[in-house]
């Protein structure tokens, strides 16, 4: 088993990954909050929460696992080499379980909170089943070989995957209405230092191994950080450079009137047809 040959890029290395623990542990509370204020949701996309706590679940799946079992672990070192480290650290499985956990007490909010005319799409719900009975498929096929670490890889594709997809929709809004209000750039900062911090913890775990099988033997959290980065520099060029909200004469709407010309956007085609009759 490999060990830190340098003590203070170890002290490094578990810095920025509770930087990146903190940063991105600390974006999940202003949703929640706000719901709790509002006791209402409305506003918020269902389809988000629910291929987030996909994404997270599985991201939990597999940090745990390499982090806890040993069985795995000898695995990974036979396919990497016994002189290499373990590319989870502590820090990855606290922040997992934060995020499973904060993400489900946002689907009770959807629950228990008043929801306007919003509901979870057909093709997320579709998205989300094919995720679960792919993993469930595989497990089948590893459970014969113990084929654990391939395991793992599918939670890991599955988590990169939510993370692609859980953002696009924002993109396009932005886009669409030329604007960003609404959706808090707070979240989107605190997001993107924690995608960099979690990067460049990695950076110095393989400069100190003098070794990038960290970031080959580890792909899913390499993804999960580059996309996470460049999704989070795309609303911030589109929230400070594109569609400023920032400028003179603006006036900005209270919250209340928000919460109602949102309603207006949600009613169903049915009630839209009955109004255009």
């Amino acid at each position: 088993m490999a060990s830190w040959n340098s003590f203070p890029l170890q002290v490094t290395y578990e810095a920025l990954g509770w930087f990146a623990f903190f940063s991105w542990s600390i974006s999940f509370y202003p949703q929640v909050i706000l719901n709790f204020r509002r006791k209402s949701v409305v506003g918020l996309n269902f389809d988000f929460v629910l291929l987030n706590l996909t994404k997270h679940s599985s991201y939990l799946i597999y940090n745990a696992s390499l982090y806890f079992s040993s069985a795995i672990q000898n695995q990974y070192y036979k396919k990497y080499g016994y002189g290499e480290m373990i590319p989870v650290a502590a820090n990855d499985v606290a922040f997992s379980i934060h995020a499973v956990l904060l993400t489900a007490i946002t689907l009770f909010q959807i629950a228990i909170y008043d929801r306007g005319e919003q509901k979870v799409s057909k093709i997320s719900i579709g998205i989300v089943s094919v995720a679960w009975l792919t993993a469930a498929v595989c497990f089948f096929i590893a459970l014969p070989t113990h084929s654990w670490l391939w395991l793992l890889s599918i939670f890991n594709g599955i988590q990169v995957s939510m993370t692609v997809i859980k953002y696009i929709p924002q993109a396009i809004f932005n886009f669409l209405r030329k604007s960003t209000d609404g959706f808090s750039i707070g979240n989107i900062l605190l997001d993107f230092s924690g995608g960099v911090g979690n990067y460049l913890q990695m950076v110095v775990q393989s400069v100190d191994q003098d070794s990038w099988v960290n970031f080959y033997g580890n792909i899913g959290k390499v993804l999960l950080s580059l996309v996470s980065v460049l999704f989070d520099i795309l609303f911030i060029i589109q929230h400070y450079v594109l569609y400023p909200t920032a400028k003179k004469g603006s006036k900005w709407v209270d919250s209340s009137e928000q919460d109602e010309q949102v309603r207006e956007h949600l009613v169903t085609p049915d009630q839209t047809a009955q109004e255009n009759v």
